[in-house]
């Protein structure tokens, strides 16, 4: 029997008159990858930044390996094991792509990269071997030492992942990880979250491309104005008349 990794609990979150996210119950069980779907301005951003610590819910409470974590901020979640790809890659675009991937390591470890000067943390050779081989994983390798600007769309989302990877989280959130990319992008991403599936991390993700979401999840939750409307495994999802009314239905 699996065990939850995280659990929301009655969350509500109002932005003035707007009811953004209302009642909102989720689990998600150690090992699985849970996707979240539903139309824009559902509140999907929104839930997946109470997760995080980047909005305080009005009530409820979200849990993470059994802490509640109400009174933390976003850098404490990310020190016990939460990491997140967000919508628009947040990324270090002036340096290369080896030092994007080395910084969050040495903040993984020593709590705050702020300790030493980077430019003498970045000669450790076993941060630096490991950085290396992360982004040999995403398909990165043989641009280590290029600036991360000069990247293209996809490649930026797939550093930004090796930025999380390397942290070892526990817990991976994604925030449409496939948004904007072309068709040959976009399955390269697929394949690279199956591969990090089989190690057993547990993951969210949020999509709009429904062929990735169907390739990926084993359960599905489904966000329709601020609300979880359906939860349940792809198959389940996919035969919901509630989901083909609020989703689905729109989204062929």
């Amino acid at each position: 029997m699996t065990n939850s990794v995280l659990h929301v609990a009655d969350v509500h979150k109002s932005f003035g008159g707007l009811r953004a996210l209302s009642d909102v119950d989720l689990n998600v069980e150690e090992g699985t990858t849970h996707a979240i779907i539903g139309p824009n301005g559902a509140g999907k951003s929104t839930l997946l930044n109470v997760c995080v610590g980047r909005i305080k819910p009005d009530s409820g409470h979200v849990v993470f390996n059994g802490e509640v974590l109400d009174n933390h901020t976003p850098d404490e979640i990310n020190q016990l094991g939460v990491s997140r790809v967000f919508q628009t890659p947040e990324i270090f675009p002036d340096l290369t792509l080896l030092d994007n991937v080395m910084i969050p390591a040495f903040a993984s470890r020593d709590g705050s990269f702020k300790l030493r000067p980077f430019a003498k943390l970045r000669h450790e050779a076993a941060v630096r071997d490991e950085a290396e081989k992360t982004l040999a994983d995403v398909g990165l390798g043989v641009m280590a030492e290029r600036e991360a600007a000069s990247l293209s769309r996809g490649d930026k989302r797939r550093l930004e992942l090796a930025m999380c990877l390397i942290q070892h989280p526990k817990l991976l959130l994604l925030d449409e990880p496939t948004a904007g990319m072309s068709r040959h992008d976009t399955n390269r991403t697929v394949d690279l979250l199956k591969t990090i599936k089989e190690r057993g991390m547990t993951k969210v993700i949020i999509e709009h491309d429904m062929h990735v979401v169907f390739s990926l999840a084993d359960r599905i939750s489904v966000l329709a104005q601020g609300r979880i409307i359906a939860s349940g495994t792809p198959d389940e999802i996919k035969g919901n008349p509630k989901v083909q009314e609020a989703y689905l239905g729109g989204a062929h």
